[in-house]
């Protein structure tokens, strides 16, 4: 995140507000979120299926917003990550497009928590993919049944694509 919308709180923000609006709105897309005791959200998560991709429409909206509120960097490099990673994605696979914790509650098992509901509760014949630019969480990744498929460089990010088997598909 912060290679592309550098160190400002205020960006992050509405690149994270931009693109979160844009997948979470894919026809079929499955939005998990995770709440704290007092219903106030601590993490989220947006899986999209198999092949799904914005509109044109959407595209051209979130790149308009995202260069409005974020400047060119950050719409230059998230398009340069997006064309990198999604020419990674297997056939028929859902993409784990998000998942983020609340800085306050990071640390405390709440993305695993997610992450294991989300897989417990969506069915993905063709498996889950994603990537990282995160080490730490190739390990959480693999604990969840994830495996490697291959790693990339974006510009200085050294990205890890993962893949998961959908667990039902394998009971069969």
């Amino acid at each position: 995140m912060a290679w592309i919308a550098g160190g400002s709180d205020r960006v992050r923000q509405a690149w994270f507000g931009a693109t979160l609006a844009t997948h979470a709105t894919l026809p079929g897309a499955r939005r998990h979120l995770l709440t704290d005791r007092d219903g106030r959200p601590v993490a989220a998560a947006v899986l999209t299926p198999p092949a799904a991709v914005p509109s044109g429409a959407a595209r051209a909206a979130w790149a308009a917003r995202t260069l409005v509120a974020c400047g060119p960097r950050a719409l230059v490099r998230t398009l340069r990550y997006l064309h990198a990673a999604e020419a990674r994605t297997p056939a028929g696979a859902w993409t784990l497009e998000f998942i983020g914790v609340e800085p306050g509650a990071a640390g405390r098992g709440t993305g695993g928590r997610l992450l294991g509901h989300l897989l417990a509760t969506t069915p993905t014949p063709g498996g889950i993919f994603l990537t990282t630019a995160d080490e730490a969480n190739v390990r959480l990744y693999r604990r969840f049944g994830f495996t490697v498929l291959r790693r990339l460089t974006v510009g200085p990010l050294e990205v890890t694509a993962m893949w998961r088997p959908d667990a039902r598909a394998e009971a069969l």
